[in-house]
């Protein structure tokens, strides 16, 4: 009988990393931020935007906890594959339906009750699977538990927000993710399993880069259908310059050491550092990301459809708050992670999140390619200077392994 229990699911170990099955998972994932971008550039008003963001975090919070799960069993192994097959049906049942997650469509199925169902078959497999996999260990199972009424409330309060509108259908909405996020954070960290930091860390680093890989969809789609020109050519290097100086900022170092810093920590301190630096504080940066993407594809539109615009409009509004407030909100959060794990203030980053934010009002003077270079500038100023600052305490940390091998 234990021989059975065991064979349906297979632990992963402290060397752990991830396997092709989560990938093939976030690939639905991509998804789901392509449709949140567009949502928001269909409309783009504050209104959209923040609706955009929520379902952003609703969708996340699906993402994580996956991502929690595959780190106490292997994704691809026993009833865990099993599990992520239907749990990437219902997330792609969720991307499908996020244009439509509050304002239904003529015909067809009701939007906002699909996208409510699915998010609730994926949060029950997610649950029943941890159940599963906690048969063991009763601190797991009482966690599990624990966390179940946070589901049942969030999934409710969405389905009750698909049958209004307005700011009432809004509020609904936030209440939903507060009962996720704010359910989670009160029921503590004690409980909860983290067996791997390399293969948490490298799920979180992995949609940092599809999150990026959004960015560079959205630089694309955004001129797709127009004749090539040199301003869509000097735009679509300067956004990538962005992309390219977010990646920076986030791989350089400071994936590297958090890594570390998750790895040397123990028990239910590496469960809160998880949960605070790579949950909840990666929310911040992916919505970032999407903003940006969102400014950028606008931006692309605006330089290369002669029929509707100039190369004098300016980028202003919605897409020009977006676009910069992204770049700033990516930068925010990438503080925060940096010193949750490792206690590091990252002084210039902060400056230049507080820089970009209080000259919006400024670039939205000038047409809309000069604006997007004035933001490349800025990010890649920003990783020159911490590249010649820091050079002696980067090339360290970059090489410490290598060292250790050697040395070894």
């Amino acid at each position: 009988m234990t021989r059975q229990v065991r064979a349906r699911v297979e632990a992963v170990r402290e060397s752990g990393s991830a396997t092709t099955l989560e990938l093939f998972f976030d690939l639905v994932f991509v998804f789901a931020l392509t449709q949140v971008t567009a949502y928001m550039a269909d409309e783009l008003t504050g209104q959209a935007v923040f609706r955009g963001v929520l379902v952003l975090a609703v969708v996340w919070w699906c993402w994580v906890g996956y991502s929690w799960l595959s780190n106490v069993v292997k994704a691809d192994e026993g009833a865990a594959r099993v599990a992520m097959f239907v749990a990437m049906l219902a997330m792609f049942l969720i991307a499908l339906t996020i244009p439509e997650a509050f304002d239904d469509g003529r015909g067809g199925l009701h939007g906002p009750t699909v996208f409510a169902l699915g998010y609730l078959v994926l949060r029950v497999v997610h649950v029943l699977l941890f159940l599963m996999v906690s048969e063991s260990d009763a601190a797991l199972r009482r966690q599990v538990l624990r966390f179940t009424p946070t589901m049942i409330t969030a999934t409710a309060l969405l389905l009750l927000a698909g049958q209004t509108s307005g700011t009432a259908q809004t509020l609904l909405w936030l209440a939903a993710v507060a009962a996720d996020y704010g359910g989670t954070l009160v029921i503590g960290a004690r409980g909860w399993r983290l067996n791997s930091a390399k293969h948490f860390a490298e799920r979180h680093g992995l949609i940092i880069i599809v999150a990026l890989g959004e960015s560079i969809v959205a630089i694309g789609v955004g001129v797709a259908a127009l004749p090539i020109s040199w301003p869509i050519v000097v735009a679509a290097i300067l956004g990538l310059a962005v992309s390219a100086g977010l990646w920076w900022f986030y791989f350089d170092v400071a994936a590297l050491l958090s890594e570390r810093a998750l790895s040397k920590a123990r028990g239910e301190h590496r469960v809160a550092m998880a949960r605070s630096a790579y949950t909840y504080l990666h929310l911040p940066m992916m919505v970032g990301v999407v903003l940006a993407a969102l400014g950028l594809k606008k931006v692309l539109e605006y330089v290369g459809d002669a029929e509707h615009h100039t190369l004098a409009d300016k980028l202003y509004g919605v897409p020009l708050w977006a676009l910069y407030g992204g770049v700033a909100l990516f930068l925010l959060g990438q503080v925060a992670f940096a010193w949750r794990c490792y206690g590091h203030l990252k002084v210039a980053r902060l400056a230049l999140a507080v820089v970009l934010v209080a000259v919006v009002p400024a670039v939205a003077t000038l047409p809309a390619l000069a604006s997007l270079g004035v933001l490349a500038v800025l990010v890649a100023a920003l990783n020159v200077f911490e590249f010649v600052r820091f050079a002696d305490a980067r090339d360290e940390i970059r090489h410490a392994e290598q060292a250790e091998h050697a040395e070894e």
